[in-house]
């Protein structure tokens, strides 16, 4: 039996992607691109300093690392106050031993309630990048284009000198790119199709996604696949000889991976996270950067 006319026909399909802000642009048959000071590759460390309310909603869907037990879910929200509270001025004080500049993803409501974190990350002269309003404000295809200007526009008034963005949850509506162009960001870490920057067309001009890697993420592998320190240092260092050794084929690499405060900022997790950055911090190939400072080193992205 045949299928019906209606299951055929699609008015939206057409070739190309399922998206309109960058064209398919495989390795061998593009230019390979250059650092400045002839670098090969560049790390970014990610650290999210977001809220997480004791009362989320469940629609279009909860934070990843949001509650998991019904209200008041005391011991998880504590948890991530932890990391607000401790665990992150640790992973500041590692970063400054090693020597190293992080992107510090702050949302609007961590902004207005922890204040002396925001003078921390400012005195470590790291970057201030905004996270969205907070973790129970998801972006997502059922906002209208002005309720999400609207949460943007929040975001701009919290954090004013921000050029760099990561979605709470990383979710995006197809109005997301073009609304933080029109507020004037110029650096995302949602995305991670390239192992570059990748320049990101809109109506509202160009913004650039620096490879932002859920593979990578302490979160995914020490709290989700339960993995071991061990192999967690291991996978971000050999990611990093990965981006030095593919230089001379595919040209300069980039990326970045997360941090999350309540994680990696626990005290028996230390002695790994000193390694990893110990052994970033010694590759002579690699500059251990902001976001904002990545997208400059490349210069203009292809």
């Amino acid at each position: 039996m045949p299928l019906p006319d209606e299951y055929l026909q699609y008015p939206h399909r057409k070739r190309g992607f399922d998206q309109p802000f960058y064209g398919w642009e495989p390795v061998p048959l593009r230019k390979k691109a250059k650092l400045k000071k002839r670098l090969k590759a560049t790390a970014t460390i990610v650290v999210p300093c977001e809220f997480f309310p004791l009362d989320p909603p469940s629609e279009p869907f909860r934070h990843p690392a949001g509650m998991k037990t019904p209200y008041p879910d005391l011991r998880h929200y504590t948890s991530r106050d932890y990391g607000n509270r401790v665990g992150v001025f640790r992973i500041l004080r590692e970063l400054d031993h090693a020597g190293c500049k992080a992107t510090f993803c702050v949302d609007a409501a961590t902004a207005e309630r922890y204040p002396p974190l925001l003078d921390a990350i400012k005195d470590g002269k790291h970057e201030i990048a905004a996270a969205g309003v907070s973790t129970a404000h998801i972006h997502h295809a059922g906002l209208t284009e002005n309720e999400e200007r609207q949460l943007i526009e929040r975001v701009r008034s919290a954090l004013p000198q921000a050029t760099t963005w990561l979605s709470p949850a990383r979710n995006e509506s197809f109005n997301t790119l073009p609304l933080l162009a029109e507020a004037g960001f110029k650096v995302c870490l949602d995305w991670e199709a390239d192992m570059r920057p990748l320049a990101m067309k809109t109506a509202h001009g160009s913004i650039t996604a620096v490879p932002h890697y859920n593979e990578l993420s302490d979160f995914t592998l020490l709290a989700t696949r339960n993995q071991s320190e061990d192999e967690w240092v291991t996978q971000i260092l050999s990611t990093a000889d990965d981006h030095v050794g593919r230089y001379e084929d595919e040209g300069a690499g980039a990326f970045a991976f997360t941090l999350t405060p309540f994680i990696a900022g626990q005290p028996f997790r230390i002695e790994a996270l000193r390694r990893i950055l110990a052994g970033l911090a010694a590759m002579d190939e690699i500059r251990v950067c902001t976001a904002a400072k990545a997208v400059d080193l490349f210069g203009e992205t292809p």
